[in-house]
């Protein structure tokens, strides 16, 4: 069976949670295209942040992104302002997003920042913006005073598990054992080199 044209984000792909780190001490920032800028959280973002997640389909409905946002950042809007951060256009509309963060349920004990939440708008995928945007939160992490960051993600997500790994972040190997499958799954889609030494996936093993 051939794979059909797959989503960057796409639920026929088999579920895997995955998680990458990275040492970030020395990730550059890289320049956004022009025409596009930075904003740091502001009272009242709460809903470009979940349009900007649901466009980019993080979520199915509005119901499902206020419940995310009430779970992840609703007790902690005091430090959005200095960790959220909003790519916007040269209309004034926010299109992207990325948080410095860390781990909410407090079971990550090493001492890691947590990228969370990287969302581009459906319309302004394939500009060019989400590299720059996780290279300007990982400076915001370096200030923070972080050395490494962590990235929760997911197989349905490929395309944006690419990215990761074009930046130098790599599988936990917890995560690699208990989700091999699901790596092997990233490496079938993407053939990345960081991937090498796993055997990519068949054509039958990646869709539900």
């Amino acid at each position: 069976m051939a794979l059909p044209q797959l989503d960057n984000h796409d639920s026929r792909i088999k579920y895997y949670e995955l998680m990458l780190r990275g040492e970030i001490t020395g990730m550059m920032e890289i320049p956004l295209p022009a025409g596009y800028h930075y904003e740091t959280y502001r009272d009242g973002d709460r809903d470009a942040w979940i349009a900007i997640e649901k466009s980019a389909k993080e979520f199915d409905t509005w119901e499902q992104g206020l419940d995310a946002w009430k779970r992840y950042y609703a007790e902690h809007t005091d430090e959005l302002p200095g960790r959220m951060v909003f790519v916007v256009n040269e209309h004034g509309e926010k299109v992207a997003t990325a948080t410095a963060f860390y781990d909410i349920r407090g079971i990550d004990q090493s001492g890691d920042g947590w990228l969370h939440w990287v969302a581009v708008r459906r319309e302004d995928q394939g500009k060019g913006l989400s590299k720059p945007l996780i290279s300007h939160v990982i400076q915001i992490m370096k200030r923070l005073g972080y050395s490494f960051a962590k990235i929760p993600t997911q197989t349905t997500t490929w395309l944006a598990v690419k990215v990761y790994l074009d930046l130098g972040f790599r599988p936990i190997e917890k995560n690699l054992i208990n989700s091999r499958d699901g790596w092997r799954i990233i490496k079938r889609l993407t053939d990345h080199p960081a991937l090498a030494e796993l055997e990519a996936a068949k054509d039958d093993e990646v869709l539900v």
